[in-house]
């Protein structure tokens, strides 16, 4: 970024410091809302509380199915491989294309 750039963007900042705390803060809440510990652990509170009457068998069932939806997405899933999604492979790396060699030349003989 040049000096006068720089003097200009000054001014906004904190607005840039606001947005990349922001960034980080959804991407950490992301994190920890989709980590496959903390998915079973909902289940399993789910289910204590439908054994305790807290909640009745609709509502039980309404969570169950959305925690299982995002437990069968993640790729930590128990039975699944432990690899990385398909689309994230494809991303972060592409093949290299083939190394072009230049054909050698015949020697010349000197006379």
């Amino acid at each position: 970024m040049g000096l006068v750039s720089g003097l200009l963007l000054l001014p906004l900042a904190p607005v840039r410091g606001t947005l990349w705390v922001a960034d980080h803060l959804l991407a950490e809440s992301r994190r920890q809302a989709h980590d496959p510990r903390r998915v079973r652990a909902r289940l399993a509170a789910l289910n204590e509380a439908l054994d305790e009457g807290v909640i009745d068998e609709a509502a039980f069932e309404r969570e169950e199915e959305r925690l299982l939806t995002l437990l069968d997405g993640l790729p930590d899933t128990p039975g699944r491989a432990q690899t990385e999604p398909e689309a994230l492979r494809r991303t972060k790396t592409k093949p290299e294309p083939p190394q072009r060699t230049k054909p050698e030349r015949p020697q010349r003989r000197q006379p």
